[in-house]
């Protein structure tokens, strides 16, 4: 045991964290809604030649710099993507694709020996063999390349390549855009570090545009009208830090690592609790929580609604009208708003949902708040519509399903009754891979939920339609069978499957990538592993090396250790 304490004291004095703080500061200090929204810094991953869109090479890079997160806060050390040191932003630049035209991007590793949050290696966690860098890799969340280009979690690498993972394969990464239209988002995806990484500013927008289709749509689509705006929460210290507690909630089995993390600052697009001088008109939000742990319920203090157009990635059969949008840790809700409806001059966006989610804390005077509206007067023309309907694509047919799987999300906790880890289908993450779907196979998935958190579960390469949510009656009993057997089957899950049934909301009943899996339920998901617009296969190898995963979004459990494999054959 002593040897053990000395080596994760010499591990942690090796990568370390560059952090000195000087007391938190309370979000009271901060007074709100004075900075002004950014628009992040738009890329676009395609060239024009002859007036025909071709693919494109980039280069993105990671780096070390100062963010200023609100007008009265000390610069905040940050990691910032960007084209150049100077043009580095938090969220990085919005990446802007063409449909069917491919986009290459080398992302580069400029960061520090040492981090700048708090780590823990008593969790799986990539280390570099002579502990010195940052390990990190990028995840395109949604996109449906090859595994090669997917950000495995192990395939990372450090400053200048100089350490690379165990299953890293090449410096730039393919993407295809071959899939329909939408919104995605990129992200860090190191093993044991995506938490951290987030948290110091890894994350930005993609998006894949498709005028011939969706032009004629006629909603809001140039750069004015047409915005991203990336939601997370942070803690920050009076020096202008971001704080992470550095104490576990059991320390003497994980120094570090803590089951959620949660700031009562809101930032969005880099700054905390900004406004927006909008027109009476009407706007494109594609909102995206980039939170560890935190779900938003958003809505307007004054009425105004949300014409929800898209979840996540896929657009909608039709649009759907409603008052509040409640968004896990990387769901993204595209929405329109018209200003026009406003009956004042200022329309505020706010947030009802507790935190942990669904049983945990309720929102207090800062986190019940996430931006301001400025509305100008006067009458705007304003040439976009909602149409009566948006893209349909065709349904899943159940008949095609060629497997079904128990997927079981367990939480372990200490004798303090505190959280140690979290596993799917009672698995650590190394373990042999057992989900080997079929290229181009549909298959219908059974989530078990039984912790006491909404899990947002994520799937690489696949997308889904969520089915219904039914829950589990004499959940204990179940549960103790499934803490023996592990096996859904023989512990008999229909016997137990028979409570109150949730509907899906009519605004999520299309195609998603994530969904909220809801505590104590079962949640009947229809997984497809091709394009949903063609249902033609991937023009890449699939089965390559080294896979893909699919794991809970809550960046805190991921990284401890709810993930799980996925690999797939012909």
């Amino acid at each position: 045991m002593k040897k053990l304490i000395i080596c994760l004291v010499l591990v942690v004095g090796f990568l370390g964290f560059a952090w000195a703080g000087d007391g938190l500061l309370s979000p009271s200090q901060l007074e709100k809604f004075v900075d002004e929204v950014e628009d992040m810094p738009r890329i676009k991953g395609f060239d024009f030649v002859d007036g025909c869109p071709v693919p494109k090479s980039l280069r993105i890079s990671m780096f070390h710099k100062k963010w200023k997160f609100h007008r009265d806060l000390p610069p905040t050390q940050v990691f910032a993507y960007g084209t150049s040191k100077k043009d580095a932003t938090v969220p990085g630049p919005t990446i802007e694709a063409h449909q069917g035209i491919s986009t290459h991007i080398k992302w580069k590793n400029h960061l520090p020996s040492k981090h700048i949050l708090p780590w823990d290696p008593t969790i799986p966690t990539a280390i570099p063999h002579t502990k010195k860098g940052i390990p990190t890799v990028v995840h395109l969340h949604g996109g449906i390349d090859g595994p090669e280009s997917d950000g495995h979690a192990t395939s990372w690498f450090t400053s200048r390549f100089k350490e690379r993972g165990p299953s890293w394969t090449k410096k730039a990464y393919h993407y295809h855009n071959m899939q329909h239209p939408g919104t995605l988002w990129y992200h860090d995806h190191a093993m044991g570090l995506t938490r951290v990484n987030l948290l110091a500013g890894l994350v930005g927008a993609y998006v894949i545009r498709q005028p011939d289709v969706e032009l004629p749509l006629g909603l809001p689509y140039d750069e004015e009208f047409d915005r991203p705006l990336v939601v997370f929460d942070r803690g920050f210290l009076k020096d202008g830090s971001i704080f992470m507690n550095s104490t576990g909630n059991n320390p003497s089995i994980h120094p570090q690592w803590q089951p959620e993390y949660f700031g009562d600052a809101i930032v969005v697009n880099g700054k905390a609790w900004p406004y927006m001088i909008v027109k009476r008109r009407k706007y494109r939000f594609r909102i995206i929580n980039a939170s560890n742990a935190r779900f938003f319920k958003f809505y307007f203090n004054n009425g105004l609604r949300f014409i929800h157009v898209a979840s996540d990635s896929a657009y909608n059969e039709k649009p759907v009208t409603i008052k509040d949008v409640l968004l896990a840790p990387s769901e993204i809700a595209d929405v329109i708003v018209d200003f026009s409806k406003s009956k004042s001059d200022s329309a505020i966006l706010c947030n009802d949902a507790p935190y942990p989610y669904p049983s945990g804390d309720p929102v207090n005077e800062a986190n019940s708040k996430v931006m301001k509206f400025v509305i100008k007067n006067g009458h705007e023309l304003d040439t976009s519509k909602i149409p009566r309907k948006l893209i349909e694509y065709p349904s899943p047919n159940l008949s095609d399903a060629s497997v079904t799987r128990y997927i079981a999300m367990y939480e372990y906790t200490s004798d303090i009754d505190e959280p140690t880890h979290l596993y799917i289908n009672g698995k650590p993450f190394e373990a042999p891979v057992t989900e080997k779907p079929k290229i181009g196979a549909t298959e219908i998935w059974y989530v078990i939920n039984l912790t006491e958190d909404n899990h947002p579960l994520h799937i690489h390469l696949g997308l889904f339609v969520a089915l219904d949510q039914t829950e589990l009656v004499d959940v204990d009993k179940f549960k103790e069978c499934m803490l023996k057997m592990n096996d859904a089957v023989k512990c008999q899950v229909d016997k137990y499957a028979l409570g109150k049934k949730i509907e899906v909301p009519a605004h999520e009943k299309g195609w998603k990538n994530v969904y909220k899996m809801m505590p104590g339920y079962v949640t009947k998901i229809v997984v497809k592993f091709s394009y949903i617009h063609s249902n033609a296969s991937y023009p890449f190898d699939a089965t390559a090396e080294p896979g893909y995963v699919y794991h809970c979004h809550i960046l805190d459990h991921e990284d401890n250790a709810m993930m799980r494999p996925l690999k797939f054959t012909h």
